[in-house]
């Protein structure tokens, strides 16, 4: 026998209401960039890995142009541990020997990278994936960073000199989702590890990117160190301030500055958002209230 499904239209409604709510969004960011530096938690959690994907695909296929920039630290660690080979840190930052440059780039590119493209083409999007070197992509020289007032060699380890925006253009253009590793290359050919949140901070920058989203492990910018209370928009001076007084601090900074690179290069809007949340981008981009802290100019 014949059993009628029961259609309860008010939840239908609900759904139709929803997708009502992102259509001024949809028009608004049709056709703009979207540059996502991808990390932290959604990185290694399966189920959020999925979800970052599923938006990022969908955000493709409803008109916008995502572009991702990952990190891999958790990999280049684990690979280092297994190579035997020792990391050292000054002011925070990696060391990087030729043999740590070797084991990063085989890693970040040969396998993060992969994995990455692999799983926006099994959603559907027609992800390629780069790094810096491939068609000079990212351009740096070496960095160096200050010990006692004096320059201390801290190895392989890339300053930004420039982005050759024109290869991210032809495949957003055809319809690819770019994903960049974050590896730099010099004029004589020589690999550099580069900040993740830098890059992506670089290229949102010469892209004049709509919009720039940094996924992190926290819920946005605290108005304090003791306090809860999240910041919702931020400028430039507050942040500086912030900085000064410790509450920004860490791998927080370079997010910050490399928000406030990209404001101050004609990015609209740059959102530190909480990766942890399942599909944390579709919520920031198309829902009135969003998730995270705004930098504004």
């Amino acid at each position: 026998m014949h059993h009628e499904k029961m259609i309860n239209p008010d939840k239908l409604i609900k759904k139709a209401n929803i997708l009502i709510e992102a259509l001024p969004y949809i028009q608004k960011f049709n056709g703009k960039t979207v540059v996502i530096k991808y990390g932290g938690n959604a990185m290694i959690n399966d189920e959020l890995k999925n979800k970052v994907m599923e938006d990022i695909t969908l955000l493709k296929y409803i008109g916008l142009n995502p572009i991702i920039v990952h990190g891999g630290g958790p990999d280049i660690t684990s690979a280092l541990t297994k190579y035997n080979i020792e990391t050292k840190f000054i002011n925070g930052l990696r060391v990087t020997d030729a043999e740590t440059m070797d084991v990063a780039q085989m890693v970040l590119v040969g396998k993060t990278n992969k994995n990455i493209v692999s799983l926006l083409n099994k959603k559907g999007g027609k992800a390629i994936g780069l790094c810096g070197i491939d068609g000079r992509l990212i351009e740096c020289e070496k960095q160096y960073t200050m010990v006692d007032g004096e320059p201390a060699d801290i190895g392989f380890v890339g300053k930004i000199t420039s982005i050759n925006e024109h290869i991210l253009e032809v495949l957003v253009n055809d319809n690819y989702i770019p994903v960049v590793a974050p590896i730099g290359t010099d004029k004589e050919g020589n690999s550099y590890n580069i900040n993740a949140d830098t890059v992506a901070g670089a290229i949102a920058s010469a892209l004049e990117a709509e919009k720039l989203m940094l996924l992190t492990d926290i819920e946005g910018i605290k108005l304090s160190k003791d306090s809860d209370e999240i910041i919702y928009e931020i400028n430039k001076r507050e942040i500086l301030e912030l900085i000064d007084n410790g509450v920004i601090a860490g791998g927080m900074i370079p997010k910050v500055l490399g928000g406030l690179d990209a404001i101050q290069n004609g990015v609209n809007g740059v959102h530190i958002i909480d990766g942890r949340i399942p599909h944390c981008i579709l919520l920031e981009i198309f829902t009135n209230s969003g998730i995270g802290t705004l930098i504004k100019r």
